[in-house]
């Protein structure tokens, strides 16, 4: 047999393995399923923020073509347990049931109220309008400091608060005595507006029942089938040993996807209850109402420091938006951002305090970042004003007070140790791609001749916790599961391999990255390669795709299965070889005996003898299977530096980004092009916080920006051109020294645009823009400046 390929895979520009049947229209979305006695689910939502039911009436949706059945949360109720929050971030937390169908109070706009049943979706839509319902109005509960008042109006009145809780962190010094000595204090107020998750592919659910046995296999667009199956259980009763949860091809996420919903619930027990299988597929405008949101956010950052612009202490107060209920990690979304907010740089006091507040608006629940965003947005505006106030440019500032490349690995303020880092290298190597000192050159000069066309730049310095994490610290921090992750290497008679992973998929490429991962340990061609996913039955272990865990978890996970398939295949051939296992060499595939190269199998061989079972050695199991469940001894710490330059018509509020360079160190990287695709994607939704996206409520709660006529989510014609590059310091915390990379660019480039846009309009007296920063606001906030400068002449004349 000649010698196999040596070419590594492992940091390969490999195309996708995914995208041959994506582009080809042979995909298999929840959507596309269809089989025999398919009935189609519609529901009924609430129009009113906040009602009493008085009374569902479905029976004249019976009498409509084609409807099969109708219920109401009644009729549903003995059936159908409160959905889960698997987060209670504290032992007093409020936590109110969750009824997939609302059965006596109605407490967001979209909130399901009936159910019908038909045998096709246009048939069970038109059903809708024939239910009757009447509604008592209540108040609605919108503006989070209101809701904290004695005399508000209750989201909840059994609880008698609109407190969730609330959950305090202090670290190092006393803040206050850290404030009493310093030279500087900066205190602002940031908003997080909502943002309404838009994945390509809306939410869709199918149930198969099998009656004979009790069984149901469960399709659904989600991130999460391992946990899915769980939930479903302990909601509807199913035995969770009856139950298979399939994500078939999902397309996106960015968290609305990481969910258990109501509807995969009520698709369960209706087709429990007819015997029959039922489908439900959201429309768009239904997604905006029923989807989870993210962000939502009130901050207030305070930053402690000395006229030499170092840090010495830093506070923050959150009022977080939970929405009408507590989803499955709700509470916890702003939690994860507690241990981000002191990002990068070294001071000797934090302080947080975080508080749930319950409204009458759809949950909120984690969304691409999932807390680290807001965290990252927050201080990264802070340093901007600091240096402001001291004199500084905004990178010296920051290169003041961050954690240099030698200190690592480093416990921060807030707990956590980062095992490994080079800020000064990605900021070096940022700012030489992005012509920094040209630019505040040329900013300099418009500014002294007044140009109505302002140049900004603006500066993000980040750091993010990936890879959700050792089971020990999620106990800590009262999450209800581990962060472990499971992966098997079946070695075929043939001498091809199925790689079969617990993580799922959503357009990451884990078909691809897992086959490079394989290949490289087992030395085996690329293309031998297949991966198995997303099916509870297949992959029975797992703990699924959210917050940038992937590879460093499951692909991690992947790789330490594969070697255990190399010890095994190594003592095979030791005892085929008559030699020594000490005596092996593994190089490409192959194991040699060292001095005699001649004397020689390929792993492929080795699976087929394997197979045979003719000449094991004793004792051993005729496979070369071998599976691995990994839990991380640790976060990992992806960080980078992301510049921004933006021009801005001061007389009409127009932002345009004139270029934008990102340098990220995502540790060792497996394909590049894929993280490519990664960081772009991530720096769209960035600056679609910063400049577009935002979901707006009126004054009784109804939401006005629900379809994409209203919400503004940017396509490539509003985004500019990227300069990407990366530098690498491997992770010390996993074999494969990977960082994570999906949730970077969301995280860095939000707090890089509008920095840009303040530092643009600074020189009028403006120090923030509300965001989305819409030319109407950047024309507003430069306006009023201009008049407060100008009232301010006046009456010192």
């Amino acid at each position: 047999m000649t010698d196999q390929a040596v070419e590594r895979e492992v940091g390969r520009a490999r195309l996708r393995k995914e995208d041959a049947r994506l582009i080809t229209g042979q995909t298999n979305w929840t959507d596309n399923i269809s089989v025999t006695g398919l009935l189609h689910m519609a529901i009924l939502r609430s129009p009113m923020a906040h009602a009493r039911l008085e009374r569902v009436d479905v029976s004249p949706a019976l009498g409509r073509p084609g409807v099969v059945a109708a219920y109401s949360g009644r009729d549903l109720a003995e059936g159908l347990g409160s959905l889960p929050c698997a987060w209670p971030v504290t032992e007093d937390m409020v936590l109110p049931d969750h009824p997939p169908l609302a059965v006596d109070e109605v407490r967001h706009a979209g909130d399901p109220v009936a159910v019908v049943v038909a045998r096709d979706r246009y048939a069970a839509a038109d059903a809708l309008e024939a239910i009757e319902v009447d509604y008592e109005p209540l108040p609605p509960v919108l503006d989070l400091e209101a809701a904290l008042a004695e005399d508000a109006p209750l989201v909840h009145a059994d609880k008698g608060t609109n407190r969730a809780y609330v959950w305090p962190l202090r670290t190092g010094e006393d803040y206050e005595s850290v404030r009493q000595r310093a030279d500087v204090v900066v205190k602002r107020r940031y908003e997080q507006q909502r943002l309404i998750p838009n994945a390509m592919e809306p939410r869709a659910v199918v149930v198969t029942p099998l009656a004979a046995s009790g069984e149901y296999t469960v399709y659904s667009a989600t991130q999460i089938p391992h946990i899915l199956r769980i939930m479903l259980s302990v909601v509807t009763g199913v035995p969770e040993h009856k139950l298979r949860v399939v994500a078939p091809d999902v397309g996106g996420g960015f968290g609305s996807k990481l969910q258990v919903y109501g509807e995969e619930a009520l698709a369960l027990v209706v087709a429990r209850k007819l015997g029959r299988p039922v489908k439900w597929t959201e429309s768009r405008s239904e997604g905006y109402l029923a989807t989870h949101h993210g962000r939502g956010m009130i901050q207030d950052i305070e930053l402690a420091a000395t006229a030499e612009g170092r840090l010495l202490g830093l506070k923050v107060d959150l009022l977080a938006d939970m929405g009408a209920y507590l989803m499955l990690v709700t509470p916890g979304i702003p939690i994860l951002g507690a241990f981000m907010y002191p990002a990068i740089y070294k001071m000797d006091a934090y302080e947080f305090n975080c508080t749930g507040v319950f409204t009458t608006r759809t949950p909120t629940d984690a969304y691409r970042g999932a807390g680290r965003p807001e965290a990252t947005y927050a201080i990264e505006r802070a340093m901007d004003e600091l240096a402001a106030e001291v004199g500084l440019d905004p990178v010296e500032v920051r290169r003041r007070n961050w954690i240099r490349h030698e200190e690592f690995p480093y416990t921060s303020i807030a707990g956590l140790t980062y095992d490994s880092g080079n800020y000064e290298a990605a900021t070096d190597k940022a700012l030489a791609l992005f012509g920094y000192d040209d630019l505040r050159a040329e900013q300099a000069k418009r500014n002294e001749r007044g140009d109505t066309v302002r140049l900004g730049i603006g500066v993000s310095t980040y750091t993010e916790m990936c890879g959700l994490a050792p089971s020990r610290v999620l106990r800590d921090l009262r999450y209800s599961a581990g962060g472990w992750e499971a992966a098997s290497i079946r070695m075929l008679p043939t001498g091809k391999v199925e790689v079969v992973t617990g993580t799922s998929p959503h357009g990451q490429g884990h078909v691809t990255s897992w086959s490079q991962i394989a290949a490289d340990v087992l030395g085996v061609p690329f293309e031998d390669v297949e991966v198995v996913h997303g099916d509870t039955k297949v992959a029975p272990q797992g703990m699924d795709t959210y917050g940038s865990r992937s590879l460093v978890v499951g692909g991690a996970a992947v790789h330490r299965a594969a070697e255990k398939v190399v010890d095994k295949a190594r003592k095979v051939a030791a005892h085929l070889l008559e030699a020594s296992e000490d005596d092996l060499e593994f190089r490409d595939g192959v194991f040699s005996v060292k001095g005699s190269p001649e004397a020689r199998k390929t792993i492929q061989e080795l699976a087929f003898e394997t197979f045979t079972s003719h000449d094991v050695p004793e004792g051993m199991e005729p496979t070369l299977n071998a599976e691995h469940v990994l839990d991380p001894e640790n976060f990992s710490y992806p960080h980078g530096t992301h510049l921004c330059a933006v021009e801005i018509d001061t007389e009409t509020g127009q932002t345009r980004i004139r270029s934008y360079v990102c340098v990220d160190d995502v540790g060792r990287v497996v394909n590049p092009m894929i993280v490519e695709g990664q960081v772009h994607g991530g720096l769209a939704q960035g600056i679609a916080q910063a400049l577009y996206e935002e979901a707006v409520y009126d004054t009784e709660g109804n939401l006005v920006s629900g379809t994409m006529a209203d919400y503004l989510v940017p396509s490539a014609p509003d985004l500019p051109e990227f300069v990407t590059d990366r530098t690498e310091t491997p992770a010390a915390s996993n074999p494969l020294g990977v960082k994570g990379v999906g949730e970077a660019g969301t995280i860095a480039s939000t707090p890089a645009v509008v920095n840009a846009i303040v530092d643009a309009l600074r020189p009028l007296g403006v120090h923030d823009v509300r965001m989305p920063c819409t030319p109407e606001r950047v024309w507003e906030a430069a306006r009023s400046a201009r008049r407060s400068a100008a009232a301010g002449k006046e009456g010192s004349a």
